[in-house]
């Protein structure tokens, strides 16, 4: 079955001029063009256009998108990590949900507000206690007023680097590249920098023990699935360790 760009718009809530801008640069041609013009759109188009939605609401931009797309030749196995990122959305924002309605509720019956659950699922605060047992309270502190000054335009930039990492890292694995190629060592360098440029960790600090916290990142990659998701599950983060090890060796450290 196919389907014309006006049902592809109303079915998307998007318009035609923006599908006619996608064919233009090559992100989603029409599978065909009918005798009248019309451009006409089949079932592999209408899932590639789905990911390319998915993959804007994460914040990539458009060239970041084709990139991706480009490279990927199962969709199944692609939405499926998708779904693991809508999966963590989906809870955030359930919890969001039940804080509001929870203060609605309150607010009407006259009780008391309970601060401890008025905020639950609004940020990345979640991650205090990890962070602070494992590289200290001023890690977090310094972590936490570094991410507070960012502008909106600066963190939705911050995570498509973060998300084009973990996509070039999955389609790594996929290809069944090894940790020694040139491919994955200049992912590692890349995960490398990106530690880095977080203030407050190991990797930032100058007189910071960066092969130890590295390894131990790497590690916790393969151990915690709620890390490894993040590059397509277990056979994904083993080869971000031992890739992230053989840069490390490799320059001495």
């Amino acid at each position: 079955m196919d389907w014309s760009i006006q049902e592809i718009a109303r079915l998307t809530g998007t318009t035609s001029r923006t599908l006619r801008h996608y064919d233009a640069i090559g992100l989603l041609p029409p599978t065909s063009i009918a005798a009248n013009g019309y451009r006409c759109y089949d079932e592999a188009a209408l899932v590639r256009l789905q990911r390319i939605m998915l993959l804007k609401e994460l914040g990539l931009s458009l060239t970041t998108i084709a990139e991706v797309l480009d490279r990927r030749d199962d969709p199944v196995e692609a939405l499926s990590q998708h779904l693991v990122s809508l999966g963590r959305e989906r809870d955030r924002l359930d919890r969001q949900l039940a804080a509001v309605t929870a203060t609605i509720t309150r607010l009407k019956a006259g009780e008391p507000l309970m601060a401890e659950e008025m905020f639950d699922g609004f940020d990345h605060r979640q991650h205090e206690e990890e962070v602070t047992r494992r590289w200290g309270a001023d890690a977090y502190r310094r972590g936490d007023q570094w991410w507070s000054r960012q502008s909106p335009e600066e963190k939705r930039e911050w995570k498509a680097r973060v998300g084009s990492l973990s996509e070039d890292w999955i389609a790594a694995a996929e290809d069944g590249a090894r940790p020694e190629s040139d491919r994955c060592q200049e992912l590692a360098e890349r995960h490398i920098e990106w530690l880095r440029a977080v203030p407050g960790t190991p990797a930032n600090d100058p007189e910071g023990n960066l092969a130890g916290y590295v390894r131990g990142l790497g590690q916790m990659y393969v151990d915690d699935p709620r890390f490894g998701a993040n590059y397509g599950g277990a056979v994904g983060a083993e080869l971000v360790r031992d890739a992230l090890d053989r840069w490390l060796e490799a320059h001495g450290l």
